[in-house]
């Protein structure tokens, strides 16, 4: 592996997930016939079960835009991104100076609401909440992730 441009960045467990399939690690059942070294298949096994699996790069741009108008670092965003978070308390540790910037002063449940909100429209559950149906952290009449399961019964 060749480093083109040192510390470009930082990356989503997305856009890491996206390379090593671009690599071929998805793709090879045995694991010999790729040239690709144990560790980074370790790292895809882990990341196949987060929720950067069921993500995709026009969610994550979508996610960014949306989040513009709660005035997040884009630490914070990365790590919404990585985690997903699906109740508050999830939040907190994410998000300096929560009690700060989302207090419980005029509008600003809203917009702690309105964030939560946010991230359970736009980004999809990680894939072992899919699978076990677990509830999220939010009221069932307001998870959309609750209502899209219910449409596809």
């Amino acid at each position: 592996m060749k480093i083109l441009q040192e510390y470009a960045g930082a990356l989503t467990n997305f856009e890491v997930l996206d390379f090593l399939r671009s690599r071929g690690a998805g793709k090879d059942p045995t694991r010999l016939i790729a040239g690709i070294a144990p560790s980074e298949y370790k790292v895809y096994d882990y990341l196949e079960q987060t929720a950067a699996s069921t993500q995709t790069r026009d969610i994550a741009i979508e996610f960014v835009q949306k989040c513009k108008e709660y005035n997040l670092a884009k630490a914070e965003i990365l790590n919404i991104l990585n985690i997903r978070p699906s109740c508050e308390a999830a939040l907190y540790p994410i998000i300096e100076d929560w009690d700060i910037r989302f207090s419980v002063e005029e509008g600003k449940e809203e917009e702690e609401l309105g964030l939560l909100k946010t991230i359970c429209q736009v980004l999809p559950p990680p894939p072992s909440v899919m699978e076990s149906g677990e509830g999220i952290g939010v009221e069932e009449e307001d998870n959309p992730d609750e209502q899209q399961k219910k449409a596809v019964e």
